[in-house]
């Protein structure tokens, strides 16, 4: 067996609505229904489930939990651009820009939490 990319992941969230209209301030992130109460945000050609709490889709993770998300999005847009543009938002930007290393390139990254605490990271290949 070889393994050759991701697909989807999921995040239990506390209100999907919520979650939405967060991700949907940042370029590229697109939000899609698949199905009867599915739910996802598109990301290039990978998708992020959303399930949200007390109401996990089966099969599901054995401790969903709802904040404990820690994941990378690149995205095309200088990240001191979106900086600036989320924090009009009022978003707030917890670190950054900083350089990371990342998959196949280093990375110049921003660092926020969206409504449930989840760590998002926003770099730039450089």
């Amino acid at each position: 067996m070889t393994v050759s990319r991701i697909d989807h992941f999921v995040l239990t969230v506390s209100d999907i609505e919520q979650t939405c209209a967060f991700y949907s301030q940042i370029d590229g992130v697109e939000v899609l229904t698949f199905g009867p109460d599915r739910t996802a945000l598109k990301v290039g050609t990978q998708k992020i489930n959303l399930h949200e709490a007390d109401a996990e889709i089966e099969p599901r993770a054995s401790n969903p939990t709802v904040g404990g998300g820690d994941f990378c999005l690149i995205t095309s847009k200088p990240v001191s651009i979106l900086k600036t543009e989320l924090a009009s938002a009022g978003v707030t930007i917890e670190r950054g820009p900083v350089p990371r290393t990342g998959t196949r390139n280093k990375l110049r990254s921003i660092y926020l939490r969206d409504p449930d605490g989840n760590l998002v990271e926003l770099a730039n290949e450089v």
